[in-house]
């Protein structure tokens, strides 16, 4: 195990029956509390790809994607809830471990041909992930790869992205 890995390990709280019973909810709070941490997480991100924008999946991956954005000089771009943004958007639903949602990001976010990178906290079922990739392949940009804080892999969540990169930093 990779130090990096060791150290995101250590700081992952896990939270029984949550978000509601037989989830076991990974709760990244005390990794991001940990100055040294976050930091090491947010340089490890940062430096995975050459990318003119990096993109956030509401809500945890924005506190992930903005300072790994700043660090690596790209832009940051949301991707929130439907409903969550001012302007024209293009949406996709997708289905979760434990329901369904619809996530937006602006129609003008991306520039054709610019280089993606999506970031979010955990890949469980892809579902979010996978939705994330085909949001940016619409709008005309490149999707260089899909990086996680940490993959749950009894999931099987990168089996839904085809094709595209997976960096997690963590597999449990």
């Amino acid at each position: 195990m990779s130090d990096l890995s060791r150290l995101i390990r250590d700081r992952i709280r896990d939270v029984p029956d949550y978000p509601k019973p037989g989830i076991l909810f990974k709760d990244i709070t005390p990794l991001l509390a940990d100055p040294g941490a976050f930091a090491a997480v947010t340089d490890e991100l940062a430096g995975l790809h050459s990318v003119d924008k990096i993109v956030g999946i509401e809500a945890r991956g924005f506190i992930l994607a903005a300072p790994a954005a700043y660090k690596a000089g790209a832009g940051f771009v949301p991707m929130r809830k439907k409903g969550k943004l001012p302007a024209e958007t293009l949406e996709a639903s997708y289905d979760l471990e434990y329901g369904s949602a619809t996530i937006e990001v602006h129609r003008d976010a991306f520039t054709p041909g610019e280089r993606v990178l999506i970031v979010d906290d955990v890949l469980a079922t892809g579902g979010t992930a996978r939705a994330a990739v085909e949001l940016v392949r619409r709008a005309g940009a490149e999707v260089v790869a899909v990086a996680v804080l940490m993959e749950l892999s009894f999931l099987k969540g990168r089996d839904r992205l085809d094709g595209v990169e997976l960096h997690p930093l963590v597999i449990v």
